[in-house]
């Protein structure tokens, strides 16, 4: 199937799962998951810079309309991506990847994809929380609910990766 379809199936169905599953799926205010950011992680790593941050934002600026957040996706969406755009360069070499994979559990495997996704849903939580919350006074709880709603965000993403899961090998 081609690629743009499957990214534009996966941006509905991510975003509708947020929007109406996940937004009312708070645990002791403590548990926010949002898996939306699947999206992001699994862009292929061919996908041009800009065309990272506009689909970035543009995941970010739809989940903030429906949550009335004026912008608080958008802006950790787009921290994401920057980390993101780090992250692979610094541990992916270019050779590894010539037809085009993304960075999926069955193709990079277990210990990459499981450090890469842990540390960018904690970059975004982080972001995005503090963002919301804004006080220097509300930073022990902030972080408490970083590190719960990352771990479940986390957990969620393994589940759907072990759900589409396809063994591959890499090249």
């Amino acid at each position: 199937m081609n690629k743009f379809i499957i990214n534009t199936l996966r941006f509905l169905i991510l975003v509708f799962i947020q929007i109406f599953l996940l937004k009312n799926m708070v645990i002791y205010n403590l548990n926010v998951p949002y898996l939306y950011i699947l999206f992001i992680l699994l862009l292929p790593f061919e996908t041009p810079n800009w065309l990272l941050f506009f689909l970035a934002f543009l995941i970010g600026i739809t989940v903030d309309v429906f949550n009335d957040t004026l912008g608080l996706h958008a802006t950790a969406c787009s921290i994401l991506v920057l980390v993101r755009v780090l992250f692979i360069s610094i541990t992916v070499q270019k050779d590894n990847y010539d037809s085009d994979p993304e960075p999926s559990l069955s193709i990079m495997g277990f210990r990459w994809f499981f450090f890469y996704a842990l540390i960018l849903t904690l970059i975004h939580h982080f972001f995005l929380l503090n963002f919301e919350v804004f006080k220097f006074s509300e930073i022990p709880s902030t972080l408490s609910r970083v590190l719960f709603s990352s771990i479940f965000t986390v957990i969620l993403i393994f589940v759907s990766e072990l759900l589409f899961y396809r063994k591959k090998q890499r090249k």
